[in-house]
Parts: C-alpha cells; sequence; structure tokens
C-alpha cells in the first residue's frame, strides 16, 4: 500500500496516476501488503531533506529513508526479490520522496514521459529500501538490472537505458 502526501502544484494529476502504476513494482517484489509514504514536492523542499539527511545542500530527484534494521534484498542475492518469510505484511518499511520539479525537467531531457520518470524515481527508490544500492560498481549494477527489469513490466514506453543518467545520489 502507498500513503501519498502530494505537497506539489506542478503537476496536480500526477500523484494519482503515479500511486496506481507504482503499485504493480510493489507486487512485483513481493510486498503487496507492505506500507510505503511516498512525498511528492518540490526542488526547494527536497533540498532542504537532503541538506539535513545526507548534508548535501542541493536539489535531487529522489531520496528514500528505509524503516526496517535488516535490508529485505540483499543485492547478492541474485535475482530472487526476498524468501517468502521475509515479505513484509502491513509493515511500513519506508519513506520516499520524489521532487516533481525535478522529474518534469529529466522527462523532458530524457524524451519520455512525466509518469515513466516518476515510476523510474519510484521504483529506484522502493529498490533502495529493500537493500540495494550503488556504492559499488558491482551493486551499481545490480540495482539498475533490477530497476530496469521492473520498469519493463510498468512504464508505458520504451525505458531509457540505465547506463545514461545521471547518478549524484
Amino acid at each position: 500500500m502507498i500513503e501519498l502526501l502530494d505537497e506539489q502544484e506542478i503537476r496536480p494529476m500526477l500523484g494519482a496516476l503515479l500511486v496506481e502504476k507504482a503499485e504493480r513494482a510493489l507486487s512485483i517484489l513481493g510486498l503487496e501488503n507492505a506500507i510505503v509514504s511516498l512525498l511528492l514536492c518540490d526542488d526547494a523542499a527536497i533540498q532542504e531533506l537532503n541538506a539535513r539527511w545526507r548534508q548535501i545542500d542541493r536539489p535531487t530527484d529522489v531520496l528514500s529513508f528505509p524503516m526496517l534494521e535488516e535490508a529485505l534484498v540483499p543485492y547478492i542475492e541474485g535475482e530472487q526479490p526476498w524468501p517468502d518469510d521475509q515479505k513484509q505484511a502491513d509493515t511500513l518499511i519506508g519513506d520516499i520522496v520524489i521532487s516533481v520539479e525535478t522529474c518534469v525537467r529529466q522527462a523532458e531531457e530524457w524524451k519520455h514521459t512525466e509518469i515513466d520518470e516518476a515510476l523510474r524515481l519510484w521504483v529506484h527508490g522502493l529498490l533502495h529500501l529493500c537493500g540495494y544500492d550503488h556504492e559499488e560498481v558491482e551493486e551499481t549494477a545490480f540495482m539498475r538490472q533490477r530497476e530496469e527489469a521492473i520498469l519493463q513490466q510498468i512504464t508505458s514506453t520504451q525505458t531509457i537505458p540505465l547506463t545514461t543518467l545521471h547518478d549524484d545520489r
């Protein structure tokens, strides 16, 4: 389940569209009953969060704040999303924050739809909540592979190659 808090005014309908499609990503990962808090905001709000929690005083596209102490999906486990006994039911697994301002700019820059860019950011954030990361080369490759596999199932257009994306997170 996705709990949406939409504090942006740039694209009023984006939140509802995103939640509808983002639920599918939860299902793909076996998290139909997990709870994720999603905040849609502008660049100023995400910059404030980025500065406070990451000490990086600039806007970014997506931030993730995991609530579980142990990763649900260690990247070394291969393609298996996670064992059945680790599926989280009715548990808040974390918060995802997306800057709609940055989302709109990136969608235009990479010539795909705003909803597909929002879904890309959602999936990226969701995988961080599950324990995926991109600090090491091996981790980055594995995380991007998982992102691409999920995006191919939930986006309306062909996804852009993730190797072409900026990655300053």
